[in-house]
């Protein structure tokens, strides 16, 4: 099983509902998701910096 660091943007939504949706949909592009954490809060973008470690 090979892991990978990723660092992904996504656009702030108006529920936390719908942020998850949105972070889950982005990072399964990506592998399976082992961990993530939100890391940064751009509001002035209204986006948010995820890190995660997928497979």
């Amino acid at each position: 099983m090979t892991t990978h660091f990723i660092t992904a943007e996504i656009d702030l939504k108006e529920t936390p509902a719908e942020l998850l949706k949105a972070i889950e949909t982005e990072l399964n592009k990506q592998g399976e998701p082992l961990r993530w954490a939100i890391t940064s809060v751009d509001v002035d973008q209204q986006k948010a910096t995820v890190e995660a470690v997928v497979t």
